[in-house]
């Protein structure tokens, strides 16, 4: 069973709004570095590290997220491609 805890914040609408913007761009980097994959077999984790880079310098949005959030948004693209690889063997 999967328990989650959950507790209320109390922010502005506008600290709200930019928690937001950071899951949306987290998951905008995830999704290119699983297309990134998909369009190019066989690359590694550390190229979709750079790939996490080059976005942020192509897109001002994305440079607005740090190098972590942005690097733990490739780490759950590869841990999706490894589970998809290790669940077809």
């Amino acid at each position: 069973m999967l328990v989650r805890e959950a507790k209320l914040l109390n922010g502005t609408s506008n600290q709200y709004k930019s928690l937001d913007e950071a899951i949306i761009t987290a998951q905008f980097i995830r999704n290119k570095a699983v297309r990134y994959w998909i369009d190019n077999q066989g690359v590694d984790k550390s190229r979709l590290y750079k790939l996490s880079k080059e976005l942020a310098s192509e897109f001002a949005f994305a440079n607005k997220l740090n190098s972590s959030a942005r690097q733990a948004s490739v780490e759950v693209a590869w841990t999706s491609i490894s589970n998809f690889y290790r669940r077809c063997i």
